[in-house]
């Protein structure tokens, strides 16, 4: 107990130096955070100022009880995608009791740890999903440079020269908020054509209050949002859990995936009950605040609140921030979240291995849903698997003519993808006496491939041929026992 408070206590404050960085750091991802909260609020079909006010609550409640400390969360993502759905068909209010619903539904989730799923999606699906983020990062920035004057152009090339070479001169602050001070300051100074953040959507005029969704307490009601706050859980959970894969790749450090579903189910909860959106794990800010510094608690926290800050105490001069200075931003977090040496892997590495990192970033671009393209990458990862195991398996046949005994020595694995193909290795209609199985080099892994071991022997001995069972390891043995006692007899 003592040393996971001590460790709760390092991660909000590791010294002054760290602190700055994470202050300064979250901001960043404040600003980060802007654009995409209001893009995807219009997505889902809800007024901006519902995404930012989500995004408000679940970045100082997941800073609390999450487990991945500097990954930012927010109401964006695939989430916008399942909620559209409903709020089209009954409005905001079902959509903030399925929030709610989801919330709860990923405290459950954490209390089962079912995080653990998360040991299926292999390093060549977690490849493709961070490409697929950046390439969809870069796509959302278009519709900001079409049918602009020269100006957006011109502005977007002067903060990305900021954004990369400021650094070469000073890293005490984050040169994607020195991009957006000037930015500003120019296109104030000198009035030019811009989009500004005020032309994104209504931004906020006051603070959340709590409110309980006005839903009708019936059965009905809980038959309209459970399917979708399931669906909003399970997708919200599935963005964090890469996120934070990514995140304890950055950073060599090791992520806490029950608390990070509980903490996000608490976010999400309370998001609902201050009329939000439901959220989840935000990769490009996430790479951004890491990138930029962020390790730490704090500057979640910082994220959060500042956002708050900006949008309302700060709204008349966070209005006139240039979208330009914003594109400019995520374009950056874009090229740095693309991991560009996949590009080369795919000559080195294993065909498969390259396909289902293609496969997972040609689904989810163009679906622009993350959990699909996860779970075709998945899908694909385990079909491979299987294969590439169901070669593994061999089957060597003997025959010892002193005995009239004839002998398979089976090696490998044995489980439902390799079960027919063990099963067809054996002559049921052998004219020997006696069968020796012998799986001293194999194991079995199912009742499937139980169920295929107890076929072969039975109609041996229909046929009247002693079919004796050797060498089996403790675990399958004690599947044969529990499942198929009479092989042994």
């Amino acid at each position: 107990m003592t040393s996971s408070l001590s460790r709760y206590r390092a991660e909000w404050y590791g010294g002054a130096a760290a602190a700055r960085r994470d202050v300064l750091a979250g901001m960043v991802g404040t600003f980060a955070l802007i654009p995409e909260v209001i893009a995807f609020s219009f997505v889902a079909g809800i007024d901006p100022q519902v995404g930012l006010f989500a995004s408000f609550v679940i970045g100082i409640v997941i800073a609390i009880f999450g487990g991945r400390p500097a990954m930012i969360s927010g109401a964006a993502g695939s989430v916008a995608l399942v909620a559209a759905a409903l709020v089209h068909s009954h409005g905001l209010s079902y959509l903030l009791g399925a929030t709610m619903l989801a919330g709860v539904f990923q405290i459950v989730f954490g209390l089962l740890r079912l995080d653990v799923l998360m040991r299926f999606v292999s390093k060549s699906v977690r490849t493709g999903f961070v490409n697929a983020l950046a390439i969809l990062i870069f796509s959302a920035q278009v519709p900001q440079l079409v049918g602009v004057d020269w100006h957006t152009y011109a502005m977007i090339a002067l903060g990305l020269a900021i954004i990369y070479l400021v650094p070469r001169l000073t890293t005490a602050i984050p040169s994607p908020l020195i991009c957006i001070v000037v930015l500003t300051a120019i296109s104030i100074a000198f009035p030019m054509p811009l989009r500004t953040v005020a032309d994104l959507g209504r931004l906020p005029a006051s603070l959340p209050h709590l409110a309980w969704p006005s839903l009708p307490l019936e059965w009905r009601t809980l038959s309209i949002i459970a399917p979708y706050a399931l669906a909003m859980a399970a997708v919200g959970l599935l963005e964090s859990m890469m996120t934070a894969r990514v995140v304890d790749e950055l950073t060599e450090s090791n992520s806490d995936g029950p608390r990070e579903c509980t903490g996000l189910g608490l976010a999400n909860v309370a998001a609902g009950m201050f009329g939000g959106i439901a959220g989840c794990g935000m990769i490009g800010q996430t790479v951004g605040n890491v990138r930029y510094g962020g390790r730490g608690r704090l500057s979640t926290l910082v994220a959060g609140v500042f956002l708050l800050v900006v949008m309302v105490p700060l709204r008349p001069w966070v209005a006139q921030v240039p979208v330009a200075a914003l594109v400019a931003i995520m374009v950056m977090v874009s090229a740095s979240t693309f991991a560009w040496g996949s590009l080369r892997d795919l000559g080195r590495h294993p065909k498969v291995s390259g396909l289902v990192m293609l496969a997972t970033v040609a689904v989810t671009v163009a679906t622009h849903d993350l959990s699909m393209g996860v779970a075709v990458g998945v899908l694909m990862s385990g079909v491979f698997f299987a294969f590439k195991v169901t070669r593994l398996m061999h089957v060597a046949v003997g025959y010892d003519a002193d005995n009239d005994t004839r002998t398979y020595d089976v090696s490998g694995q044995v489980f439902f993808a390799s079960a027919e193909i063990f099963a067809d290795r054996f002559d049921l209609r052998d004219e020997a006496a006696r069968v020796r199985i012998d799986l001293t080099a194999a194991h079995l892994w199912d009742i499937t491939a139980v169920a295929a071991l107890e076929d072969v022997v039975a109609k041996l001995r229909s046929h009247g041929i002693a079919a004796e069972v050797v060498g089996l390891n403790a675990a399958s043995s004690v599947l044969v026992d529990r499942h198929a006692p009479l092989v042994m007899g």
